[in-house]
């Protein structure tokens, strides 16, 4: 399986998981996700869920 679209170009992809309920709050793909846009997200879900008491971030490899 590729990273990539099929044009080449790579994508991105922003998971948002509670950690306790292992339940998905957010799937953002996309070929850029830029910080703004990761806040932006997360606005969105704190908006219906509230702010969380702690972040944890998995850059991946």
């Amino acid at each position: 399986m590729s990273d990539a679209l099929e044009d080449g170009r790579r994508f991105r992809v922003l998971n948002v998981i509670n950690d306790f309920s292992r339940e998905c709050l957010a799937a953002v793909v996309d070929t850029s996700i830029g910080g703004a846009r990761a806040a932006c997200e997360l606005d969105k879900i704190a908006e219906l869920r509230g702010y969380p008491c702690m972040v944890v971030s998995d850059n991946g490899t």
